[in-house]
């Protein structure tokens, strides 16, 4: 759409549950839509993963109702549209107290997850520890890269060209210490 000028006129719909299907995780499409300034809305279901077709089920997971809220409020909201409920009744639910009941636990799940991902960006530990993570692409190489001015051939002649002792140094992820502070966001 931003190849054709039509970001400005139309906004995406993300499913994830679609995400689940392609092998992604739960809010990866929807975190590569709003980076983009595409996502519009969200059809708020969820699926089994290891099922492999869609079960538009009711989202009940915070921590991946949190990492969806996480990136609509960095994007200022959802505009036009906002979560959409195209779920159905699963399984051994069948009656009228069943979809009740789930629109309900589906709501409460997002939620707890509007509130759980401020609390993580006022807070501002993970935020900071991300931008200190990626801090790199503030280099004058990093934004060369990012603005598109760089080809591989160039990168590769920076990475030969380079002695042993100005490899960088071999540091953690720290995958855990991540997740171990974002669960302990969640309530």
């Amino acid at each position: 759409m931003k190849h054709y000028g039509l970001e400005k006129d139309f906004k995406l719909n993300i499913e994830p549950n679609h995400t689940t299907l392609a092998g992604h995780d739960y809010e990866h499409d929807i975190e590569v839509a709003s980076r983009y300034g595409m996502l519009g809305s969200i059809d708020s279901n969820s699926g089994d993963t290891l099922l492999g077709w869609d079960t538009d089920q009711f989202p009940m997971d915070f921590k991946k109702s949190t990492l969806v809220m996480l990136s609509v409020i960095r994007q200022g909201g959802l505009a036009p549209g906002g979560l959409n409920f195209d779920c159905k009744v699963r399984r051994e639910s069948t009656d009228v107290e069943d979809m009740f009941l789930s629109h309900i636990g589906a709501m409460d799940s997002f939620a707890r997850g509007l509130l759980n991902a401020a609390n993580i960006l006022e807070k501002g530990t993970i935020p900071k520890m991300i931008q200190h993570r990626y801090a790199s692409w503030e280099s004058d190489l990093g934004k060369k890269i990012l603005a598109g001015h760089s080809s591989l051939e160039e990168l590769e002649a920076y990475t030969l060209g380079k002695k042993e002792k100005d490899e960088p140094a071999s540091t953690s992820a720290q995958q855990e210490k991540y997740e171990l502070l974002f669960n302990q966001q969640l309530k």
